[in-house]
């Protein structure tokens, strides 16, 4: 269903069952998938593929050109995963060439409003964005990640899996998975246990976490001897591999 008022240029892919609102301006070289509804006033820009089952708020700016200086206006693409809600007045804009050229939303992902992801960002699925939460370009988030209200994110910072950034941050180096954040600049607070136990972390995962956290962060060592004394005293269960390996590969620096 499109409404009359509504400008969908002819060369858009639209799935039969997609709702366009009123005033709403879909250019071309779009595809959006069956069930999504674009809600009125909205913009969907060249180069932008919308999955199923999304639903886009009014006002929202889906697929600008990215706000960098370096942009020369090459082909550059947005693609957004099924089920994603995007609230009033988010903007999304699409990759760069030397970054790229893909920005990428995961699946099922909540944006509320105001909220702003540069180019060549990823966000893995079922993030969730507070309102006016902000990511500046190239940032890769994992699954599972909150981003509190009003918070900032440094270009180039990666955040881990089922990791808390409380609101009001701002977020200069790599956060770890399974841990909150907060504060200017932010510090870690400890694992994020609410949030690991409400998506079905058993006890035991939990304990285990908590003991690699203590050996890395509190009791003083060294990035490097900290590894090795979790290598050698933790059981080696798939959470903490993945901690170990998202330190071992940071490049920007580990939030402490």
């Amino acid at each position: 269903m499109i409404h009359p008022t509504a400008i969908v240029d002819p060369e858009a892919e639209l799935d039969a069952n997609v709702d366009i609102g009123p005033y709403s301006i879909i250019a071309g070289h779009v595809s959006i998938g069956s069930g999504t509804v674009i809600g009125p006033h909205a913009m969907v820009e060249q180069y932008t593929s919308i999955g199923p089952d999304c639903r886009i708020y009014q006002y929202a700016s889906i697929g600008a050109p990215p706000q960098a200086i370096k942009f020369k206006g090459e082909i550059t693409y947005l693609k957004i995963g099924r089920g994603t809600t995007v609230r009033e007045f988010v903007t999304i804009n699409r990759g760069t060439e030397f970054g790229g050229g893909v920005t990428e939303v995961g699946e099922n992902n909540l944006l509320m409003a105001y909220c702003h992801i540069a180019h060549d960002c990823k966000t893995g699925r079922n993030v969730i964005l507070a309102n006016n939460a902000t990511l500046a370009g190239h940032i890769i988030i994992g699954d599972y990640v909150t981003v509190g209200g009003l918070v900032a994110i440094h270009q180039f910072v990666k955040i881990g899996d089922y990791a808390y950034i409380g609101g009001k941050s701002a977020v200069a180096k790599d956060i770890p998975p399974y841990v909150i954040a907060s504060g200017d600049r932010a510090v870690l607070y400890g694992l994020n246990k609410i949030g690991l136990k409400r998506h079905g972390f058993g006890d035991n995962t939990v304990k285990t976490l908590k003991k690699a956290y203590r050996i890395i962060f509190r009791i003083g060592l060294t990035t490097k001897e900290a590894i090795q004394r979790v290598q050698a005293e933790v059981d080696q269960i798939p959470e903490v591999v993945s901690l170990v390996e998202f330190i071992k590969s940071s490049e920007r620096g580990i939030t402490r």
